[in-house]
């Protein structure tokens, strides 16, 4: 069943969004085009497929360097903290 105007502006009410009437057709159109997408992804035959356990299964991830960019400004945050001791920040205890 496809999207329609009515559904966006319905949605949009439920959600207290306000959408321009003239972005109504893109809302339509790119909702439509991912429904039916998905339609089309449920309908591939995946019975000799393994699953996965990560999407990067079989691959390396590459990482950025780990640079530094901020000084370590800790003793100016610790004097506008409530409360300090020994470095450590003193919070409520919430958990008995």
């Amino acid at each position: 069943m496809p999207v329609t105007a009515q559904d966006i502006n319905r949605t949009a009410h439920l959600a207290k969004l306000r959408i321009d009437e003239g972005e109504i057709p893109a809302y339509v159109r790119n909702l439509n085009n991912l429904l039916k997408l998905v339609d089309d992804m449920s309908r591939v035959n995946t019975d000799n497929i393994d699953p996965m356990s990560h999407p990067m299964e079989g691959q390396t991830q590459r990482f950025r360097k780990d640079n530094i960019t901020e000084e370590n400004q800790r003793e100016l945050f610790q004097t506008i903290a409530p409360q300090v001791t020994e470095g450590l920040y003193i919070v409520p205890k919430v958990i008995e």
